[in-house]
């Protein structure tokens, strides 16, 4: 079967100069064959994201005509403005993907708002809001290796698409040929016909407003001479990020040359992530050059932010992302508080797979903190229940630990500009008194306790690389342990069975110890990954560091 798709594609036209010369290189290569055919990329979590390349299995114009031909399907169903925005990242071939996205839209008699340059997730999602849109694409792999790309689809609210809708659009991709299936018109006669349009400037200015609009301490930055170094890794954060810092004041930014423009390669990160001390070098190593207070830097769709911030010594310390949602969201509440803008019963949100020190931190304030699965739809879905019962304004930030967080219902995802902006105010705000965010994460350590909160990934890859990731799930099920190392397990949490956590179902194990110290499992949707998620509390960082060293090591067993 797959030998019979791979022939089909070799004598098609294909367009792409690159899939034809791939196709012919592999020829009577089996195993090459068989990876690129023998599956198709699944349409997981709103989405689909894969190696680019020729075939089923990997990203590529045809791949993305069929995904979209799934999303305009379910769109000609939903009446409404029958629009949909599209926004794109610096990936590789990603300006030809959103390009393809819009003509088979067009084709089907759909409405395309697309940008005119790359922007990057919360600018998509808020164009989606604010055109009233059907739904929304964004052309991304996130903080994958170069030779990813990826495509997401949203939900007219803004926030990425629904369980439900994602199945029909699942379903409609299932019965679209690949190769012929899609309808299909160029961008030029799509923008002819007055299908497709850019996105206005008067858009481009109510994102930047809106973000503003949720500074804490409005003015404050103009005044505390912050010395910061960026890093826009080489994706879209550029222009906003850098936009909306010196709206606000801060105008000593030094960017790191190398990784300042688009570049699809990442050249000096090969892998694009905050959350990795790697991609961050150029930056720190520029921060300790300049004697910056702050260094900053965002994934290449930039709705995730990684800082590092100087210590007493002169060092710079990364913070990771459950450190920082605890420091931002300590900071709105204080601040919101001493200002007289905190809304009546105000509500947090954080996945469930985030630090527990919030909770304190909310609880201190005397602010609701709701828990929801991971990934940011679940923050987003918060949001939207507050808005259908006419109490959006309850709503103040919501975080999870992989460096996203939100401040504010114009988007319903994470957003790296916003983020950057309270970080720099927060920042800024402790300077201006004498003290430094590492001093106030030292007070909130000493005031709740030494929470250390640590992430094991063990990556499963190739054909069968699911399957294993599957077995070593259904393993815990049946058996779980009943102690990791010295510590026994003293409750199980299976959020695969919603009856008994009052969340969606989603496949994530959660072990608490006799100690109170938690480890949690989950498997990727996207990736062949699986994560086990460790909070400790220690009389000091020692301790909890040395229970989390016991606990990833009784684990590892178990993932090999």
């Amino acid at each position: 079967m797959y030998l019979d798709d791979y022939k089909r594609w070799l004598a098609a036209d294909l367009i792409d100069c690159d899939l034809n010369a791939e196709l012919q290189s592999i020829e009577g290569d089996d195993d090459a064959i068989k990876e690129r055919f023998a599956v198709a990329l699944q349409f997981g979590t709103a989405g689909l994201r894969g190696t680019l390349g020729a075939g089923t299995n990997r990203m590529n114009i045809w791949v993305v005509r069929q995904a979209t031909q799934g999303v305009a399907s379910w769109v000609l169903t939903q009446g409404g403005t029958q629009t949909v925005a599209i926004s794109y990242d610096s990936r590789l071939k990603g300006w030809n993907f959103a390009r393809d996205a819009a003509g088979v839209l067009a084709a089907n008699g759909i409405n395309v708002r697309i940008y005119d340059e790359l922007m990057p997730v919360p600018a998509l999602s808020f164009a989606t809001r604010y055109y009233n849109c059907n739904a929304g694409i964004m052309i991304t792999a996130s903080h994958n290796p170069a030779k990813y790309n990826g495509f997401k689809a949203y939900g007219p609210d803004g926030c990425q698409m629904t369980d439900d809708a994602a199945a029909v659009v699942y379903d409609a991709i299932q019965k679209t040929d690949v190769l012929t299936g899609a309808k299909y018109m160029s961008f030029a006669e799509g923008v002819e016909k007055g299908l497709i349009k850019f996105v206005g400037d008067d858009c481009k200015e109510a994102l930047y407003e809106a973000i503003e609009a949720r500074q804490v301490r409005p003015g404050l930055c103009k005044t505390a001479g912050l010395k910061l170094v960026y890093s826009p890794l080489n994706g879209t954060g550029l222009v906003p990020v850098t936009r909306v810092l010196k709206d606000m004041g801060i105008t000593d930014i030094t960017i790191v040359k190398e990784q300042e423009y688009p570049n699809g390669y990442f050249t000096t990160c090969p892998y694009p992530n905050p959350e990795i001390f790697e991609a961050l070098r150029k930056g720190l190593e520029l921060a300790k050059e300049v004697g910056a207070d702050l260094m900053l830097a965002t994934d290449p769709d930039a709705d995730r932010v990684g800082i590092a911030m100087k210590c007493p010594d002169g060092s710079y310390e990364l913070v990771s992302g459950n450190e920082m949602g605890v420091l931002l969201l300590d900071y709105i509440c204080a601040g919101r508080i001493e200002k007289g803008t905190m809304p009546k019963n105000p509500v947090a949100v954080m996945s469930i797979v985030s630090t527990p020190l919030a909770a304190k931190v909310a609880e201190h304030y005397g602010v609701e903190l709701r828990q929801t699965l991971t990934g940011f739809k679940w923050i987003g879905d918060q949001i939207a229940q507050l808005e259908a019962a006419g109490e959006v304004d309850r709503f103040i930030f919501g975080f999870e630990e992989s460096y996203g967080y939100l401040a504010g219902p114009y988007v319903r995802d994470k957003d790296a500009i916003i983020g950057s902006m309270l970080i720099c105010e927060m920042a800024a705000y402790y300077r201006s008194i004498g003290s430094s965010i590492k001093q106030r994460l030292e007070e909130i350590y000493n005031e709740y306790g030494r929470y250390l909160n640590k992430i094991d990934t063990v990556e499963f890859p190739g054909l069968s690389g699911m399957d294993k990731m599957a077995g070593i799930m259904k393993g815990l099920r049946e058996n779980p342990p009943a102690a990791f190392g010295s510590k026994a397990v003293a409750s199980v949490t299976d959020y695969a069975k919603p009856e008994t956590t009052g969340l969606p179902k989603a496949n994530v194990l959660s072990f608490v110890l006799e100690d109170g110290a938690k480890v949690m499992v989950r498997p990727s949707g996207t990736e062949p990954k699986i994560k086990a998620y460790y909070t400790t509390l220690g009389k000091d960082l020692d301790a909890a560091q040395a229970e989390k060293d016991e606990l990833s090591a009784a684990i590892k067993p178990i993932f090999s």
